[in-house]
């Protein structure tokens, strides 16, 4: 009995797409990519540098019938830090984030700091009333709030489904 009695599959030539050369390739990337984010924030070894992630805040953004809500999550940062700039059809949140944190003991001084600059641009696809719009800051959470232009919000026209 040879091997091919036993495989139940006849070999055929099936088109490989390649991505990065050899198809192994991009599953050992990937997996050192999971290895260096598992290890980020570890000191493996004295004086190690780290590489920079740029500082990407999580946004939500939620429409209704009469407004757009705008909720950016900004912690340890200052409202002084953060730029909210509305045009006609998008809102801008710009930012700053400068951190430091110093550490002396007795036999060592310790120093880290982290500087990060963020640009998130929304769409908004009807008109708005700008002079109405409204910025609020607390306890690290931006939110935004745009009212719809009256217009906007009498042409939403509703319609009907028919069935054959």
């Amino acid at each position: 009995m040879t091997w091919k009695d036993i495989v139940p599959f006849k070999k055929r030539s099936v088109p490989a797409r390649r991505d990065n050369g050899h198809p192994f390739q991009r599953l050992h990337d990937e997996m050192d990519a999971l290895f260096d984010d598992f290890f980020t924030g570890f000191n493996m070894e004295p004086f190690e540098g780290r590489q920079a992630r740029p500082f990407r805040p999580n946004i939500d953004v939620s429409e209704t019938d009469n407004e757009f809500r705008v909720s950016a999550e900004l912690p340890g940062m200052d409202d002084k830090d953060i730029e909210v700039n509305l045009n006609r059809d998008s809102l801008t949140i710009r930012g700053e984030k400068k951190q430091e944190k110093e550490d002396k003991g007795k036999d060592y001084y310790h120093v880290e700091r982290s500087y990060g600059s963020f640009t998130r641009t929304i769409p908004l696809p009807v008109e708005i009333e700008s002079d109405k719009a409204e910025a609020h800051f607390k306890k690290g959470v931006l939110t935004v709030t745009v009212p719809k232009n009256v217009k906007a919000v009498e042409s939403k026209k509703k319609i009907a489904i028919k069935t054959e």
